[in-house]
């Protein structure tokens, strides 16, 4: 799977009298291994609950956040509210949202594989792009997934010569069954990782709000944490 450019890549529509664009924040690969086949699902950025060319008061209220997720099939949206809302994610037939998507994405020229953790050090002192592969995978399911995403915070200690990628959001796909509509498998949740063989998510979830002891609601937030056995890759664009 080759990197995509991240500054050049959009899902546009079709349009119905309004056809937006979003911009790519993030992919994921659900591959079958029993057959090699696979699909992509891509993770635009949010924006909020407005009312499109409205004469003015723009944004309704109250207000949630909208986050679209686009697979070639189907369409998933991520309705946040301030309270934890049962109609927190909607899945479509593609062409229901906006006459259906135009995949305009873009892959990355120059791209480097960073093998060392000087190499990512360099890459970022350098303020080089960079983009990461998270490969996981179910053998009962005889599933695996490649999360992509470019890099939008990075730790490093130049003097130990360690690093930590810190970035979201991404998909995080549940391989654990094998869903009647793929796109129903996905999560979202920031990803964690300092070394090559593992990941760790912390998964948007319905989380309790407790005061003195006692429950008063939920909300989604960014709360399940996991942490997978996975196979990590960095890419930097450009040349070192």
């Amino acid at each position: 799977m080759n990197c995509l450019d991240y500054g050049l890549s959009f899902i546009n529509s079709v349009g119905n009298g309004n056809a937006p664009r979003f911009w790519v924040e993030s992919r994921c690969r659900i591959i079958d291994n029993t057959d090699g086949s696979f699909s992509d699902y891509y993770q635009c950025g949010s924006c909020k609950s407005e009312r499109t060319f409205a004469e003015k008061n723009l944004f309704t209220n109250p207000n949630y956040d909208f986050l679209p997720v686009f697979g070639e099939e189907h369409i998933a949206v991520f309705r946040r509210h301030a309270y934890c809302n049962d109609n927190y994610v909607e899945y479509r037939p593609a062409q229901d949202y906006w006459g259906g998507p135009l995949f305009d994405v873009q892959e990355a020229s120059q791209v480097r594989g960073l093998d060392s953790n000087a190499a990512i050090l360099e890459a970022t002192q350098k303020c080089l792009p960079i983009v990461t592969h998270t490969e996981i995978w179910d053998t009962n399911t005889h599933q695996r997934a490649i999360i992509e995403c470019p890099v939008k915070t990075m730790n490093i200690d130049k003097s130990a010569c360690i690093y930590q990628v810190d970035t979201g959001i991404v998909l995080f796909p549940d391989l654990s069954k094998r869903y009647d509509q793929q796109i129903e498998a996905f999560s979202l949740a920031y990803i964690a990782f300092n070394a090559s063989h593992f990941a760790d998510f912390v998964i948007e979830s319905p989380t309790a709000i407790i005061k003195n002891g006692v429950e008063v609601t939920q909300v989604y937030h960014y709360s399940k944490i996991r942490s997978l056995e996975a196979k990590n890759t960095v890419f930097c664009i450009g040349e070192l």
